[in-house]
């Protein structure tokens, strides 16, 4: 399913390299990448770029997005902080799909210095053909904000 606004897409300095991979993987796919930076690989703060992101899908100005640093965790703490923001580390396919049909995951996040090349394309492509399930899983998902508070 084709997202309906652009992906954005962000990282730190160690996920430059993978988020390049994925902005050429997207064009292929014919899909046009937000690119909310870094733009290299000198040391920079993961929050600033994963707040970039997270911020503009929880807005609605992207209606999905993509995070990659080293391990993935520091941006999937940062993009869980902003309502209505559901971003999911997957480091395999099974978790990128069931992301997508449980949980409908808004934010892919990858680890830069724990997923390959290919494999980072393959779960970013399971990610973007994955629908989601719907019924029983809509109203845990229109909890999450409110059991946050």
């Amino acid at each position: 399913m084709k997202p309906s606004t652009p992906i954005a897409i962000g990282c730190d300095h160690a996920g430059f390299e993978l988020k390049e991979v994925l902005k050429s993987f997207l064009e292929e796919y014919a899909l046009d990448a937000d690119d909310c930076g870094t733009n290299g690989e000198a040391s920079v703060d993961y929050t600033e770029f994963g707040a970039r992101v997270a911020r503009k899908v929880a807005s609605g100005q992207n209606s999905r997005g993509i995070l990659i640093c080293g391990t993935g965790l520091g941006m999937s703490m940062i993009a869980n902080r902003f309502s209505g923001v559901r971003a999911a580390l997957c480091n395999d396919l099974f978790s990128a799909i069931m992301c997508r049909r449980h949980n409908d995951a808004n934010i892919l996040v990858l680890g830069g210095r724990v997923v390959g090349k290919d494999l980072a394309r393959e779960i970013l492509r399971a990610w973007l053909e994955t629908p989601f399930d719907g019924g029983r899983h809509e109203e845990r998902i229109a909890n999450i904000d409110e059991r946050a508070k």
